[in-house]
């Protein structure tokens, strides 16, 4: 998995990277905002970020906000590093978008813990992306059904797109989950009798 580090001091750059490395994750480097940004426009967006609080042009927060606002159907997971430990800030953080907050000195182990977590977040959020999307697609299929239909006025035949006609079981079976169970409703159960009677009889 690729990790974003928006990281402007070089030695904390370098040292966050080799422990990603280790990790069995991709490290990327941004030194600023511009060039943060400039990993989410790739094909290959990173889906975990470490995030400087303090940058040389633009406060980490409100970068933190612009990551929110690009979208896409699973959002990083961003974690803030800072060495501002208050609470205020701690919360000022979290309103921005970030969904952990590690005071620097990191631990590396406390560091893992967090990006494992946040591994398995991004999986639970791919994994239902990716039910909507399989919902979405189904959803689509079956109003195929709700457009206009060309219907037999006397034995309420159904004509598809190839012009062929057919049973109105067979078409609606054909364009969706559905299965049929068949029965006489109550209207037309005097008609069903006297038919069984008429072939009945001799």
């Amino acid at each position: 998995m690729r990790v974003l580090i928006v990281e402007d001091d070089r030695s904390t750059r370098r040292l966050l990277a080799g422990l990603i490395e280790s990790w069995g994750r991709t490290a990327v480097l941004a030194e600023n905002g511009q060039q943060a940004l400039a990993a989410f426009d790739t094909g290959d967006a990173p889906q975990l970020v470490l995030l400087d609080w303090m940058l040389p042009d633009v406060n980490g927060l409100e970068l933190c906000r612009k990551v929110r606002t690009l979208g896409g159907p699973v959002p990083p997971h961003i974690i803030m590093l800072t060495s501002r430990a208050d609470s205020g800030d701690l919360v000022a953080g979290l309103d921005a978008g970030a969904d952990e907050y590690l005071v620097k000195p990191v631990d590396p182990i406390e560091l893992r813990a967090r990006l494992n977590a946040g591994e398995r977040m991004i999986d639970l959020q791919q994994r239902l992306a990716d039910r909507v999307a399989e919902l979405e697609t189904a959803l689509g299929s079956v109003q195929k059904l709700t457009g206009l239909l060309p219907i037999c006025a006397y034995c309420h035949s159904i004509r598809d797109d190839s012009n062929y006609w057919h049973r109105v079981e067979e078409y609606v079976s054909e364009h969706s989950d559905v299965t049929f169970s068949h029965g006489i409703c109550p209207k037309c159960q005097p008609r069903a009798r006297e038919e069984m009677n008429a072939e009945s009889q001799p």
